[in-house]
This record gives C-alpha cells, structure tokens and sequence, in this order.
C-alpha cells in the first residue's frame, strides 16, 4: 500500500501520513495540516517521489532536444521508441518516455474557508525555458496511445510556457527526489490549520514507490538540504581518521626518510647499475 506524507519545513519539521486510496480509479484524500511556525511567504510546494529512477539509463536517453526546441524538427524521434509514433506513424511531440511519465497529482489547498492561490510560474530554470524548449513547439499526439503514462498537457501552449513539464524533465540523480510544484505567495501564520486536498492521479503502486507533499521556506542561504552537511561531516571525519591512523604508523614503526643509502649508485659505487 502506498503512503502519502505531507510536511512542512519550518524550524521543527511536522508529519502527517495518510494511507492513500486503492489504485483502481482517481482519488481526492484529504489532510488536514496545522502550520507550527510562521511560514513567510513564498511558500513553496514540492512534490517528492521515492523509488523512482529517472537516473535510469534507457530513461534518461528517452528524449529528443532537437524536438523540443525546434518546430522545424518534430519529426525527429530519435532515442524516442516507444513513445515516438502513433499508431498512424504521426510523430509525438514531446516524444519519449521521459515527457510520457510526467507527473499529475494535482493539490488545493483551504484556510479559513478559503482557496490558497497557487502560482505555478516562474517554477522552471529559466535556462531551460530560454535554452531548451521551443516557443513554436506545440504539443501533438500526445498521450494518444492506447497506453498513457502520465500527465496530459495543453494544445495550444507551447512547450516553453509549460513548466510543469520542463520541471518534470530535468530527470533526477537519485531514486528519491523532490520537484516544485507552486507557491503559495501568502504567509502562513503559527495554527493556521490548512486542508489539502489531493487528486490521486499518479500511479506508484506498481513500482513500490511513495508520493510525498513537501511545504517549505527559504532564506538567503536557500532550501533545506542536509545532503551537503552531511557529506561534509562525512568526508571530515574519514580525512581525521586517516591522519590519526597515518600518525601513528609513523610513531609506532617509523620509516627513515631520504636515506641515501638505498640510491643505487651508492649502492654501487662504480656507477653501474646492475
């Protein structure tokens, strides 16, 4: 059974875990989240996937940039199989297994009897949506096929203005990842208590996998991230280890130093290196 959790970053961190709805149609849980710390805005809303391996090689490869950045060549399919053709041989734009599996749980959030806004711009890199995805690229023959993976996206927007789906594919390095989903441009204040209501459209049943629902602040040092700390005391405390272990060596059987002893032609004092 998969769990769906639901946190928020603040000086203290909160959980709450609801056990999700069986897979056999889309679902809308609600949770109920109170806010302990005042939260200033913006607030940002990630969703976090675990088990999941966009690191995956044949994964990865499954795009086409070529494709995406240029009208004049939604033709190319290449590294695209299977999603790169319809039954009719009209080529998927965007094609690859990548854009297929793209993400579509949707959440709302309630306080005080009200609709939280959302903003669901300025969500991507700009790089991406300056670089990377076209302006004159449309979506075509998109999730057409008999079996769809993800997400649906909007026609008659072009690729660039569609950051759910450049967030989606800058593909992770690891099996647990968060990805932003929106801000809430409105502070949250200390039992402020706040419904979420989700539509469980994202199957991670098949693979094992969890969904997680992630509310968090940054400072001018950024998000939390305690994998950079981490390493650092890590990679300290091996270095430290190593000297201490070297240290003693050297107290317990030292070795002499530049001995010219061992040079060979001292060894042999003829010049002839035998």
């Amino acid at each position: 059974m998969m769990r769906v959790a639901f946190l928020a970053h603040m000086p203290t961190m909160q959980w709450h875990i609801f056990k999700a709805i069986p897979p056999t149609r889309p679902a809308s849980p609600n949770g109920l989240l109170q806010v302990e710390h005042r939260m200033e805005a913006p607030v940002y809303i990630y969703y976090q996937l675990d088990n999941y391996y966009q690191n995956h090689r044949r994964y990865m490869k499954s795009r086409n940039d070529k494709q995406l950045w240029s009208k004049a060549e939604e033709g190319e399919t290449l590294n695209c199989y299977p999603e790169d053709m319809t039954k009719e041989k009209q080529p998927i734009v965007p094609c690859g297994l990548i854009a297929w599996s793209i993400f579509n749980d949707t959440y709302k959030f309630v306080s005080k009897n009200k609709n939280l806004t959302v903003n669901r711009e300025d969500i991507a890199w700009g790089s991406d949506r300056r670089f990377r995805f076209g302006s004159d690229v449309y979506p075509k023959n998109f999730q057409r096929r008999d079996l769809i993976g993800g997400g649906h996206l909007n026609e008659s927007l072009p690729l660039r203005q569609q950051e759910d789906l450049i967030v989606w594919m800058r593909t992770a390095a690891l099996p647990t990842f968060r990805k932003l989903y929106g801000k809430i441009e409105v502070d949250l204040e200390a039992k402020d208590e706040i419904e979420i209501v989700i539509e469980n459209n994202y199957n991670t049943y098949m693979f094992g996998g969890t969904k997680k629902l992630v509310l968090s602040t940054t400072t001018l040092m950024g998000g939390r991230n305690p994998f950079v700390g981490t390493a650092y005391l890590f990679i300290g405390s091996l270095s430290l280890f190593f000297t201490i272990a070297f240290i003693l060596l050297y107290v317990i059987k030292p070795r002499p130093l530049g001995d010219p002893s061992y040079l060979s032609w001292n060894k042999n004092p003829g010049g002839m290196i035998k």
